[in-house]
């Protein structure tokens, strides 16, 4: 996906034709307060309080291994940002729309609370985190490929978070 951003391939151009048909598929209010859930006004006080939970559950290296997790995620979203440079669909003046720093926000915060507090949290945590890169697009904060590619970078660095929390209370 990163490749076809830098250089304009063919898959942009179908993200873009997307995105203009997907723009206010709903009314505006609704797809803002979506893309808020990627705030880190919202998501990380979810995140501290699983965190919080789990230390008080003896969980103190998976805890620290959620919040590293979320710690990591502007240090690779950022200097992709920078990178690729990409204009965002409402603002083409503006650059840095690609990846998705709200989604990769949300789904690290979510996913990581599912997992310090209940595997049974999983499926809200998908919802959630859904429901913001959803939010994104219709408003037009985002491109749909901005969304997945974040999609993308939050499993991989859940994955990772993941099997260091593993390892260290195996």
């Amino acid at each position: 996906m990163t490749w076809q951003v830098l250089v304009h391939g063919p898959l942009v151009g179908i993200d873009e034709r997307l995105s203009r048909a997907l723009l206010d598929a709903v009314p505006r209010s609704l797809s803002e307060r979506a893309s808020d859930l990627g705030n880190l006004t919202v998501a990380l006080p979810v995140l501290a309080c699983a965190m919080g939970y789990a230390v008080w559950r003896g969980r103190r290296a998976a805890a620290l291994h959620a919040g590293l997790a979320m710690a990591v995620v502007p240090l690779l979203v950022i200097p992709l940002k920078e990178w690729t440079a990409r204009p965002g669909p409402l603002e083409p003046w503006a650059q840095g729309y690609y990846p998705s720093g709200h989604t990769a926000t949300a789904a690290v915060a979510y996913f990581g609370a599912a997992f310090l507090v209940s595997n049974r949290l999983v499926p809200v945590a998908a919802l959630l985190t859904a429901v913001t890169g959803t939010g994104l697009v219709l408003r037009g904060f985002h491109w749909p490929l901005d969304v997945f590619a974040s999609l993308c970078l939050s499993l991989l660095v859940l994955g990772v978070s993941s099997s260091r929390t593993r390892r260290s209370s195996g």
